[in-house]
């Protein structure tokens, strides 16, 4: 039982972000991850902390972090420094803007102890570019500092947070360069974009020629964002190399286009697509054996306003990342469709047909293994995936000859897990495609064959691969 509980919340904080999705809203969403988060905080507190170092994604790392740094006063010595050292690892991964919208949270919630205070301390010490922190992310770092009781990194930070018409000049390039962008128009295009934006506004600057001029300070993600609206103006500088984006970041893009547009642009779309997957997959290319794949593109891969096609995307990702993982690879979508890059959210769920065109094969060609990347909603006869997974592990594959395992993009918080197809297939949730190969290792533990030991000794490996120190090649 301490097991299933465990990995209950494992995949919740994988796949849950508290917002909207197709079959239940944001304010289910959230009362049901918060329930997850006080049982495992309450129950298994070590284990709690220690999926800081699995591949959960960021909103429940912060909640994390937040749990543990709340309720710390009767927790032994020794364990409070194991949480300390996961809480400083997984703070140094987080996006700095999530760090500080967390450090916010903890000052609303008055939580305040000396270990927070330390965390917060060692974190914006170890920052490189505090000028950088101070002028893009000014009220992040300005309540960071009010909350911590902290003095800044740099003598000028303190003038430029809290009184920043005291100084007529400031020796720092980005703070001088802050400070007269406010009446000169040539320093908005030495900021941060995101800053520059800003000023752009205030200045009534021409969008199209802003655009261009600032390209060379906006990130890979931040051109990604902008390269359709930037064409549309004119302002064709704004590109990135889409072969170089995280895949499943890429797979989102390319489910943004029109359909007309991915057909154009096939071979630059594709060939990014196999690039990024072939970059994800590293020296495990082409070593997972014959593979096959059951994609859900049904309309719920829509998900909803809040996270459009983001299970679409996950699969589509999948498909690529699948691809240059097998040596032989056969891809199956439930809408019957074979042309990937013009998948669409539409129709119905029939994974059980869908598995049975997986399954029904030759003993001479079939799969080493079959990945089932859907969110669980089998409506195409409802049932029909269960049953067919059913009869296949009691009377045709008993000794489990193909490995199955499903891998779940969506969260139901009517059910506090992701949805199963079947007790006899191992069900790991899903949010990025990345973590594909590190969730299949994982979902091993969630058919109940597996206890607590063996879960506890994964945790700690992990644990202990997470805290070790950067490794660095010897000097020749």
């Amino acid at each position: 039982m301490a097991a299933e509980d465990v990995l209950l919340f494992v995949n919740a904080a994988i796949t849950a972000t508290g917002q909207r999705e197709f079959h239940t809203d944001a304010y289910e969403q959230r009362l049901s991850l918060d329930f997850l988060h006080a049982y495992l905080l309450g129950n298994y507190r070590d284990l709690y902390a220690a999926t800081l170092a699995l591949d959960i994604n960021d909103h429940n790392a912060a909640l994390i972090i937040r749990g543990l740094l709340a309720s710390a006063a009767e927790v032994p010595v020794e364990q409070r420094r194991r949480e300390g050292a996961l809480i400083a690892a997984r703070l140094r991964l987080l996006p700095p803007q999530r760090v500080y919208a967390l450090f916010g949270a903890l000052r609303r919630a008055r939580i305040n102890n000396r270990r927070t205070r330390a965390i917060m301390r060692d974190w914006l010490a170890a920052r490189p570019d505090p000028t950088f922190d101070a002028v893009k992310y000014r009220a992040g770092m300005k309540s960071a500092l009010r909350h911590g009781h902290l003095r800044p990194a740099q003598e000028e930070l303190g003038p430029f947070l809290f009184a920043p018409g005291s100084r007529p000049r400031y020796t720092a390039p980005l703070l001088e360069t802050w400070r007269r962008a406010h009446y000169e128009q040539a320093a908005v295009y030495e900021l941060p974009f995101t800053v520059a934006e800003g000023f752009a506004a205030k200045h009534g600057m021409d969008r199209a020629v802003f655009l261009d001029r600032i390209t060379p300070r906006m990130t890979r993600l931040e051109r990604l964002r902008l390269q359709t609206s930037a064409s549309a103006l004119g302002a064709g500088s704004v590109a990135t190399d889409l072969g170089r984006l995280p895949l499943t970041r890429l797979a989102t893009y390319v489910l943004g286009l029109p359909l007309d547009e991915r057909v154009a642009r096939r071979t630059e779309l594709t060939g990014a697509l196999r690039a990024a997957a072939a970059r994800t997959a590293g020296r495990a290319a082409g070593t997972w054996g014959r593979l096959s794949a059951v994609l859900d593109d049904s309309f719920s891969a829509y998900a909803s306003g809040q996270k459009r096609r983001r299970p679409l995307a996950v699969a589509l990702a999948a498909h690529f990342l699948l691809e240059a993982l097998a040596s032989g690879y056969t891809p199956l979508w439930t809408s019957g469709r074979d042309d990937a890059l013009l998948a669409f959210p539409y129709g119905a769920t029939p994974l059980g047909a869908r598995i049975l065109d997986a399954l029904d094969t030759t003993p001479s060609a079939a799969p080493d293994q079959v990945v089932i990347v859907s969110d669980g909603w089998d409506n195409a006869p409802p049932g029909l995936a269960a049953e067919v997974l059913r009869v296949w592990h009691e009377r045709l594959d008993p000794a489990g000859r193909i490995a199955i395992v499903h891998l779940n993009p969506v969260y139901d918080a009517t059910g506090y897990e992701v949805r199963r197809l079947s007790p006899a297939v191992p069900t790991a949730g899903i949010r990025d495609a990345e973590d594909l190969p590190s969730l299949v290792a994982l979902a091993r533990f969630a058919t109940g064959r597996t206890g607590l030991p063996e879960l506890r000794a994964h945790l700690e490996a992990r644990v202990t691969a997470f805290l070790a120190p950067p490794r660095t090649e010897a000097p020749r």
